[in-house]
């Protein structure tokens, strides 16, 4: 059971092997935390959390064929495109929505990716369970931040290094209710001296890795505030994506 002072953290590998971006929100999504650390800082902050729900931008296992084995089903051969991705990766792909794949083992992963397992590791040894767990005060889920993105916004969103793309996804984010920085002030803020001397107001916007540690945060949130309103896609084998929609687009 989720206590008052439960809060809702999003997670983000960077590509620096165990480092991470994490951001904490409450139950009224109002941020409580925004930084960035190694494996130990990141799970010592939710170790000191009463309740916490946790959603990772990283894969939550590796690939164990069971797109492949669904593509020789529907297709009876075993010439397959599919092997490459897990079933969650592939019914996104399918959809419009590029995701990398995941390897079948370990080793072969990307560094990021294996950060990501070390997380995943560290908070099942701190007692923290799969979502959903009835009664769980502490839970951890996987999701992913474009695909979220994507989700959210109905369509393939602008590119997310770009002026447009952060703007974009803050915006979503903040008409979703969660209460930073409204990315609309960055425009007030423009000036034709600003922009001649190059003095853009960039610290109103946040960086890319920290919008989709948001993303997380509040798919978290909605995941268990409101549960209806999210969408579940894969085998739990092998990793379950869940998106902060109740429902995906054939494509986009």
């Amino acid at each position: 059971m989720l206590l008052p002072d439960s809060v809702f953290v999003g997670v983000d590998p960077t590509s620096s092997h165990n480092s991470f971006t994490y951001v904490a929100l409450d139950k009224g999504l109002n941020l409580l935390a925004l930084g960035d650390g190694e494996l130990d800082e990141v799970t010592a902050f939710l170790a000191g959390q009463r309740s916490a729900v946790v959603a990772v931008n990283a894969p939550s296992g590796v690939n164990r064929g069971l797109a492949r084995e669904k593509k020789k089903e529907l297709f009876k051969t075993r010439k397959s495109r599919s092997s490459g991705f897990r079933l969650a990766e592939l019914e996104l792909r399918e959809r419009g929505i590029a995701v990398s794949g995941t390897p079948a083992t370990i080793a072969a992963c990307s560094a990021w990716v294996q950060a990501g397992f070390s997380l995943y590791r560290k908070l099942e040894k701190m007692g923290f369970s799969k979502y959903p767990t009835d009664g769980g005060t502490h839970q951890f889920l996987e999701t992913h931040p474009h695909a979220c993105f994507c989700a959210l916004v109905g369509d393939i969103p602008m590119p997310k290094p770009s002026l447009e793309g952060k703007i974009q996804r803050q915006l979503l984010l903040y008409e979703k209710g969660l209460r930073f920085k409204d990315p609309m002030d960055f425009f007030e803020e423009i000036t034709r001296h600003k922009m001649l001397k190059g003095l853009w107001p960039l610290d109103l916007l946040y960086l890319p890795e920290q919008l989709d540690a948001m993303a997380a945060a509040y798919t978290a949130w909605l995941a268990v505030i409101r549960p209806e309103s999210v969408i579940s896609v894969g085998n739990p084998k092998e990793g379950v994506i869940v998106l902060p929609v109740d429902h995906l687009k054939e494509k986009y």
